[in-house]
């Protein structure tokens, strides 16, 4: 591997505070989104990625403002999802400072966005966010892994690694692998699944849901994940950027 893994602190937002839960529930506090932001920008993070959690269950955009300010505080790339339905969507939220936009719900009921998107802006700003989870009693799908939506409260049916490839196909530049089952368990990475999409996109691969230890990270990346995505072990301090990054470079991955 040549290219150099990335580590990737998320900030999950809901009214203008970030939060986390476990499993997509149960929301606690982690502190102000500029403030943290700015924080992993100097500890090294190679991105930073923004996700307003509430935009699409409560029918709205993101909120810009904070996107603008966010990224007056940051000098590596900004990836900002949550609520956006059209390509006017990406153009205000690229104009707010964000480099990538992170697309889910509104791709779903229509994938025809993600070609306008692309078409218009390149593939390089088009994220894919996908919250997968295991399949539950009632619902098939080939892969055994669903895609949700609505922050994980829908189930759609839909299989992933089906998605996933269509979504390729229509122009998505980069996936963000988000497991419902593993998110903020801290017991580790689903392997299974990032194995599985690796093996059906080209496109980078970001894991995200589960990380406890530095292990995690290394292990993730064996599996195929060209960057990795945590939120609660960086917000809460059990893990530093600089910790993951060490045990990266001492699992022989590159990193910057």
């Amino acid at each position: 591997m040549s290219v150099a893994v990335r580590v990737i602190p998320c900030l999950d937002v809901d009214a203008g505070r970030v939060v986390k839960g476990v499993n997509f529930e149960n929301l606690r506090d982690a502190g102000d989104p500029v403030e943290l932001a700015r924080r992993y920008d100097a500890a090294g993070a190679d991105e930073v990625t923004f996700l307003d959690v509430s935009a699409s269950t409560q029918d709205r955009a993101t909120t810009k403002e904070i996107v603008s300010r966010t990224a007056e505080e940051v000098f590596v790339p900004l990836t900002v999802g949550g609520g956006v339905r059209s390509a006017e969507d990406v153009d205000a939220l690229l104009r707010a400072g964000a480099d990538k936009v992170g697309v889910n719900t509104a791709a779903i009921a229509r994938p025809e966005l993600i070609g306008e998107i692309a078409y218009r802006f390149g593939s390089q700003v088009l994220v894919l966010s996908v919250d997968a989870r295991r399949t539950r009693e009632g619902v098939q799908t080939p892969s055994g892994f669903e895609v949700t939506t609505h922050g994980g409260r829908r189930g759609t049916g839909l299989d992933a690694l089906e998605w996933v490839r269509r979504a390729e196909e229509l122009g998505v530049g980069e996936v963000l692998l988000n497991s419902i089952d593993a998110d903020g368990t801290t017991a580790g990475f689903d392997l299974e699944m990032i194995a599985r999409v690796r093996a059906q996109v080209r496109v980078p691969l970001i894991a995200s849901g589960g990380a406890g230890t530095p292990e995690h990270f290394a292990e993730a990346a064996r599996a195929g994940a060209d960057a990795l995505l945590a939120a609660s072990v960086f917000h809460f301090g059990t893990l530093g950027v600089g910790q993951v990054k060490d045990a990266l470079r001492a699992a022989g991955f590159p990193v910057r």
